[in-house]
């Protein structure tokens, strides 16, 4: 059962765009929105283009290793008016030929372009069309999902090389966007989001060593992290944020 979600720091009818959203996360941030009576549409964009249904939700196909296909998508969504909340949820681990390195021998040049394409630059040109787009007053955020990971000075384990610097990347564009932001919208921000240990496809083969109580279900997560959205005022920009609202450290 769904937690019940309201973004009151956003006003009346706000509009919504969720990258990702056929998958786990995704389509738990499409399902709560569309509970939400004051989200007044949803764009779902995807892959597969297929996501949740519902009389708010409007799904289309967009594919970050289609770079074309991004402003193709999201340039008619901006074109009809502000748009208020932006979810980037999309993300790559690992594929059906490589998965996260344990080693630097284990380093290979087409598994790192297919991350940084999903992890980094998708994000990258999300938020190069959708950030002029955001209303010049009020409340709006943009939201990519980070990953604890990415932190440059957490990192103790080592392994993980071209994930982590994916995530170290985006959140670095994240950082630098904060800046023009504030200078052009005040009420802005853009931050990214740690979600924890998710039951999707991305967490699957590595799920052993969760402890107890810290593997989450999709919607336990993407409500948690709409909680903290609506919690985060503009100089919350630039950073990174976990489920509980606690910050990541860079």
């Amino acid at each position: 059962m769904l937690m019940s979600i309201t973004l009151a720091s956003l006003p009346e009818n706000y509009r919504a765009v969720i990258v990702g959203a056929s998958g786990g996360i995704g389509g738990a941030f499409v399902r709560h929105l569309a509970g939400d009576p004051r989200c007044g549409e949803i764009h779902a964009l995807s892959r597969s283009g297929n996501a949740p249904e519902g009389a708010k939700i409007r799904s289309a196909h967009m594919d970050f290793e289609d770079p074309a296909s991004i402003p193709a998508a999201l340039t008619p969504i901006a074109a009809d008016g502000p748009v208020h909340l932006v979810i980037v949820a999309s993300g790559i681990l690992h594929g059906e030929d490589f998965g996260p390195e344990k080693t630097w021998r284990h380093l290979d040049a087409a598994s790192m372009a297919k991350l940084f394409a999903v992890n980094t630059t998708g994000p990258a040109l999300v938020a190069s069309a959708l950030l002029d787009a955001l209303p010049h007053e009020g409340k709006s955020v943009f939201a990519a999902l980070s990953a604890r990971v990415g932190s440059v000075s957490d990192n103790r384990l080592g392994g993980w090389h071209a994930y982590r610097a994916s995530k170290a990347a985006l959140n670095q564009i994240i950082r630098t966007c904060s800046i023009e932001l504030a200078r052009k919208r005040r009420d802005a921000l853009i931050v990214g989001l740690h979600p924890g240990t998710v039951e999707t496809g991305l967490s699957e083969p590595f799920r052993g060593n969760v402890p107890d109580g810290k593997l989450f279900t999709p919607d336990y997560s993407a409500g948690c992290l709409l909680k903290v959205i609506d919690t985060l005022t503009p100089k919350a920009s630039g950073r990174c944020f976990d489920w509980q609202g606690e910050e990541v450290l860079p």
